[in-house]
This record gives structure tokens, sequence and C-alpha cells, in this order.
């Protein structure tokens, strides 16, 4: 793991919490995305894997990206708790300007629609999924990770490429 990732890790380690992170203004989506047979849209691949629950916090959205202040959490759903996985770094089309941002020595991935059902398909962006706490057998920035799992048939798993629940 580089410096740079090793440091965003150990500023996001208090987000073990998810109280933590509603403290410090992210918002829950409530959904687990789940890409069981992957999927493709325009030039993004999804390989089988899983995006997890996603916590946004709208206040670290804008032009500059910082590895301290990912725009999302990622969370995966352990029992009875979530448990973070990995953070992304997220940019709407029109706030990014012509150039897609990096961060990490990474281009953000897109422009690409936004993911329904956790946000509108007008919100076109750039996103860098960093898996920091779960192993990624793809690698740390492949956008889903097969070792992340959602619960299929839970009411709040959505199941991208199948029937949506």
């Amino acid at each position: 793991m580089s410096p740079d990732i090793q440091a965003a890790r150990t500023a996001l380690a208090k987000y073990s919490d998810p109280l933590a992170a509603v403290r410090d203004g992210y918002f829950s989506t409530l959904a687990c995305i789940d890409f069981p047979k992957g999927a493709k849209d325009g030039s993004i691949e999804y390989p089988p894997g899983a995006m997890g629950v996603h916590f946004l916090n709208p206040a670290n959205i804008g032009p500059k990206l910082d590895p301290a202040k990912p725009q999302v959490l990622i969370y995966e759903p352990v029992g009875d708790k979530l448990v973070l996985v990995g953070a992304e770094w997220f940019v709407p089309v029109q706030v990014a300007g012509d150039k897609a941002p990096a961060i990490f020595g990474q281009t953000l991935a897109g422009p690409m629609d936004g993911h329904e059902p956790i946000m509108p398909p007008s919100l076109r962006h750039y996103d860098l999924h960093v898996w920091l706490w779960k192993d990624n057998p793809r690698g740390i920035f492949t956008s889903t990770n097969a070792s992340v799992k959602c619960a299929p048939g839970a009411a709040y798993t959505v199941a991208i490429g199948e029937h949506q629940h």
C-alpha cells in the first residue's frame, strides 16, 4: 500500500463506527449495492461483486479531492453491523469541468450516470472506489469487490443487472 493510501486509511479509520460518520455529516443511502453477475454501463465495467452500503457526505463534494475527505464511505453489512471496507472519491461532471479528476495517481472513472436507486441517473459523475480495509481480488481500485457481500433477497439489497427489489 502506497504512503498516500496508507495515510488516507489511517485518517479514515475513525469511521469504522458508522455513527462517527453520521456525526461528521455522512448520510446512509441504505441500499447494499450488488453486481452478482457484473454489468457494463457505457465504457464502465463492473465485475461481479458488491459495492456495499454507501454513506455520502455532500459537504465534501467539490472540484478538489482530499485523501482524508472522501465523498463516500463504503460499508459491508455483516450480521447486525456495518463494517467499513472502502471509500469513494466522487465528483459530479458539472463540478469537474472538462477534465476527469485524479487522486492516488488514478484518474476517476467516468463520466457515468448516477446509480439508481441511490442517486438519480441525471447525476453524471466521475468516481474512484478504493478498498482500504477489505482486500479486493481484482485490485484496490476496482469498482466492485467480490469479497464484499450483500445478503441476496434482503430488503435493502439492490442487485444491479437482476430484478431490483
